[in-house]
């Protein structure tokens, strides 16, 4: 790019518009040659572009994002981007529809259109304070994690809000903003969102974990459960009676190089791994093991039926409730992290 297009793609993340082009002295015949000859630029959407080697760099939430600050760049009238787009913006965890759209705000009666790929959602009175985002005005945390629920559920909603909360917004935070949303459209997938949102939760995959052993009926489990073992402390993503769960992603199995997680060889990972599992079993505890698959269509009654089987055999070894001195160490262990937690904040 030319040194005045390079000065405002830098300040547009990367993207520049079509009047911009024009101004600085490109021709039709030029950005052409960019988008089709050589290939060296991308439509991002109609009249947005960018370098094909930033665009090639992205990941699919990273490409969204650039579609999300199209849309807001080329949207004259006044908004705010919302719900999923921003979602992206506040790096609120989410998953993605089979269908991604960009998502705005904007003042109007209520209800919703879809054009051109964007979910335009009206609204009588915009949402305060807006939020300034990767050069994008989006909602606040507390409005786009229950925007979020509304628009895709009660399990998209419990992580948005689970991820809410660890970011700071409390849970009367949360449920102030439900009172301001009284009788809208949806409304009743939000409030039992908030009523399951916990903190704990540290990604998508363990508040959907959250939920399904709940589905056990044997009550609300709780999350990042200590335990002092031979080697140390472990903490186990979910606590119910004397079991405890974890949610194993095929991320950890990944080397960083490949992008993964993992810092050592696969094979150490694992074994590692079952050596933190025997010396969990060993203070008295069931350990569970749940995939990405299980949260899902007939994957979902078989881990529903096996998790349950696992906590019963968990109450005949060890007894239904957790034992006292498994809790009383449990609750010195939080504080001491807790403590450690605001010394670092402070």
């Amino acid at each position: 790019m030319r040194p005045a297009l390079r000065a405002i793609a830098d300040r547009q993340s990367g993207l520049v518009l079509r009047h911009q082009v024009a101004a600085a002295g490109y021709s039709d015949r030029d950005l052409r040659s960019h988008l089709a000859l050589h290939g060296s630029w991308t439509g991002v959407r109609r009249g947005v572009y960018a370098e094909s080697s930033v665009w090639d760099a992205l990941d699919p939430v990273g490409r969204w994002r650039l579609r999300d600050l199209a849309v807001h760049l080329t949207t004259d009238v006044e908004h705010a981007m919302s719900v999923d787009s921003a979602a992206r913006a506040l790096g609120l965890p989410f998953v993605m529809p089979a269908q991604p759209m960009s998502h705005l705000v904007r003042p109007g009666r209520r209800g919703t259109r879809s054009e051109r790929g964007v979910k335009h959602h009206l609204s009588r009175r915009m949402p305060e304070p807006l939020v300034e985002v990767e050069g994008m005005t989006v909602t606040p945390l507390a409005r786009t994690a229950l925007d979020i629920a509304r628009e895709h559920g009660f399990e998209a909603g419990v992580a948005a809000c689970d991820g809410a909360m660890r970011r700071g917004v409390s849970r009367q935070v949360l449920e102030r903003e439900l009172d301001v949303m009284t009788s809208w459209p949806f409304i009743t997938r939000a409030r039992p969102a908030v009523e399951h949102a916990d903190a704990g939760a540290e990604n998508v995959a363990e508040s959907y974990a959250r939920i399904l052993v709940a589905e056990l009926g044997r009550g609300r489990p709780s999350t990042q459960f200590p335990v002092r073992v031979a080697s140390g402390v472990v903490w186990c993503d979910l606590q119910l009676g004397n079991h405890v769960f974890e949610f194993d992603g095929r991320i950890k199995y990944v080397d960083q190089t490949h992008g993964g997680v993992a810092d050592l060889p696969v094979d150490r990972v694992v074994w590692e791994e079952k050596k933190r599992q025997r010396e969990v079993e060993a203070v008295g505890l069931g350990l569970s093991r749940i995939i990405w698959a299980d949260f899902f269509a007939e994957g979902r009654a078989a881990a529903r039926t096996r998790l349950l089987a696992d906590v019963e055999i968990s109450d005949r070894r060890f007894g239904p409730v957790l034992a006292p001195h498994l809790a009383e160490d449990a609750a010195r262990l939080r504080l001491v992290r807790e403590a450690r937690i605001f010394r670092s904040a402070s």
